[in-house]
């Protein structure tokens, strides 16, 4: 009888202790968003700062002035999250100028040359910001404009920027309407939407340039990450950076990442003319992939150290991998770190360069009636 007492008794303890543990016990974190004031701009508008949180902790922080992520939280192999992106800690940081940290690029992200394309029978100048060419859209990109942004309510965090460029703006044909949504999904991956649609005929090539170091956010050099591009092919550039038109095969070069390799085996080959122009990497390389209209994964960038791996998927024919050749420490980031050369990298999904000169190329052509629509999703996990 005391044995069944004394059973009754742990059964009893069990259960009570069991519901004292679910009634104390802090709750699942949710996804959320949130949104604060992140500064004035000189006209007196003020741009905000938005921060979404998923359930395992990720957090993304995106301001709609340039649309830029200026922070992104990911897990090591201990499980302990950090800042993996290059960026300022304020607004002030930004408008003094930044080399495009994480900035929405637009309307035609990377290069065309000398600024200058014809299009139905019509040639637009644009302006010429970098060493003779256009870059990122011109003086004030989209890069350097203020975004209108909208919380989605969904169940995801997810917030839509909207941008309307004027007919002409930056030497441009057309007015574009430009949407952006941002979501943060469960699976500790950013999906960035593009949409746009145009009034008269125009060229659109949108990008993101977060500058990624998967190590410790821009302290030290990416030199030891392992890339994979699913490619065979890149566009080999003339000293301007500009594509020659060839599809030069990565076999038996210094840009073959077919396979996982370090970015630093190669990156001061002395030898590649290609190495020379760029100072590094700063190449467009083309996917072996169908057109599914499905992002397909066509890249991998991991840490040792950390443990970080990050993928990337996209419905675009192209990256333009930047390995931070021209990062020079001038540009004083988060934390007060001044970042130096090749303390990030970029990855950035896109059209190929000077596709409007390069009728060989995918086009970019936006027609009216027609909707430019294109997904890149980073996606990150531990090994």
């Amino acid at each position: 009888m005391k044995k069944i007492n004394l059973y009754l008794c742990i059964v009893l303890f069990g259960t009570a202790f069991a519901l004292y543990c679910c009634k104390h016990t802090a709750p699942a974190p949710k996804a959320t968003i949130e949104k604060i004031a992140f500064g004035a701009l000189p006209d007196g508008r003020t741009a905000d700062l938005y921060t979404l949180r998923n359930e395992q902790g990720m957090t993304v922080q995106i301001t709609n002035f340039g649309g830029a992520i200026t922070s992104w939280t990911a897990p090591d192999k201990t499980g302990k999250y950090e800042d993996i992106t290059l960026g300022c800690d304020s607004l002030a940081g930004y408008l003094r100028g930044t080399p495009f940290f994480g900035a929405l690029i637009g309307r035609y992200g990377n290069r065309i040359a000398k600024g200058k394309f014809t299009l139905d029978s019509a040639t637009y100048t644009l302006a010429t910001n970098n060493i003779g060419n256009h870059l990122h859209g011109g003086i004030v990109g989209f890069d350097k404009v203020l975004w209108s942004a909208k919380v989605i309510e969904h169940e995801r965090p997810t917030l839509k920027l909207t941008y309307v460029s004027k007919d002409g703006e930056e030497g441009y044909p057309g007015e574009l309407t430009v949407e952006v949504i941002y979501t943060l999904l469960k699976e500790n991956a950013l999906s960035i939407h593009y949409s746009a649609t145009t009034d008269k005929p125009t060229v659109v090539n949108l990008t993101n340039h977060a500058y990624f170091n998967l190590a410790n956010g821009g302290k030290g050099n990416i030199l030891d990450h392992e890339l994979m591009l699913n490619a065979d092919a890149f566009l080999p550039v003339d000293s301007t950076l500009i594509p020659t038109g060839e599809l030069r095969p990565v076999k038996g070069t210094v840009f073959d990442f077919t396979q996982p390799t370090k970015i630093g085996a190669r990156i001061d080959n002395a030898t590649d003319v290609q190495i020379k122009y760029g100072l590094g990497y700063d190449h467009c390389w083309v996917f072996n992939k169908t057109h599914s209209g499905t992002a397909q994964l066509i890249a991998t960038l991991y840490e040792p150290t950390s443990g970080r791996l990050m993928e990337v998927l996209t419905t675009e024919p192209a990256i333009q991998f930047y390995s931070g050749n021209f990062l020079d420490g001038k540009v004083i980031g988060k934390g007060g770190v001044a970042y130096q050369k090749r303390s990030g990298l970029c990855l950035e999904t896109q059209h190929f360069p000077d596709s409007p000169n390069k009728p060989d190329f995918p086009s970019t052509v936006l027609r009216p009636g027609e909707k430019y629509q294109t997904t890149t999703v980073y996606r990150f996990s531990v090994k």
